[in-house]
């Protein structure tokens, strides 16, 4: 009966199953719980940092890192700073992705 129910694939099954509660529960708990409970001061001021930090977590490794290992001078890192530069500086939103290209390609032209 055992030897059934593995090759039936339930056991695939019931791992979705479980996956998929253990992912949505946490995320519906807000949700459910809506305005009853509120969250600490502290935690809410931390918790507006968030899409930044997720964004800088998936960003910065693309940047820094060069074939699995870190490189300081790299094209990539010369683009992020010169579009931090101008985004920070004029508020076009056209302008940073311009000059950004014009960097990355120039960068890429003289390290090559």
């Amino acid at each position: 009966m055992n030897d059934q129910l593995m090759h039936s694939g339930v056991w695939l099954w019931l791992a979705f199953v479980l996956v998929a509660l253990a992912t949505h529960f946490p995320r519906a708990s807000f949700i459910v719980a809506g305005g009853r409970v509120k969250l600490p001061a502290g935690l809410q001021r931390a918790l507006r940092y968030a899409p930044a930090a997720a964004l800088a977590a998936l960003i910065v490794p693309d940047i820094v890192l060069v074939g699995g290992g870190l490189e300081p001078v790299n094209p990539k890192l010369f683009a992020t700073i010169a579009v931090f530069v101008v985004a920070t500086r004029w508020r076009n939103p056209w302008l940073p992705f311009i000059v950004g290209m014009a960097v990355l390609w120039s960068a890429q032209a003289l390290l090559a």
